[in-house]
């Protein structure tokens, strides 16, 4: 059975920060390349990062680069997120999502709050 388990958010101050984790089950883990998604209140879902099966390259949204940083650990079937210098825009439902040909794996989502 596959499983795509989020954890890790949370509220935090602007400024602040977290570490989001993806851990994985299910399937080959180290043979997909993974993204994190967000979705906002009333936005559509958006992607975040996206990092290759071999973790080797990586690319961000426009809205995080440079406070973002993605990352994985095939050893542990694990992504990770982490999140620095957040503000109250990045508040959302993240979710990691793992993708290969024609499968496509989502999970449940974690909340994050970035609020005073």
């Amino acid at each position: 059975q596959v499983q795509l388990v989020e954890s890790g958010g949370g509220l935090v101050q602007p400024g602040g920060s977290l570490r989001l984790s993806c851990a994985a089950s299910g399937f080959t883990f180290s043979s997909y390349a993974m993204r994190w998604y967000r979705q906002a209140p009333g936005k559509e879902r958006e992607r975040v990062a996206f990092i290759t099966s071999t973790g080797g390259s990586t690319n961000y949204a426009d809205a995080v680069k440079g406070r973002f940083t993605i990352s994985r650990d095939n050893a542990k079937n694990t992504m990770y997120l982490q999140m620095n210098s957040l503000k109250p825009e990045d508040t959302a439902v993240y979710y990691c999502n793992a993708y290969r040909a024609i499968y496509d794996y989502w999970g449940q989502g974690t909340q994050v709050t970035v609020s005073s």
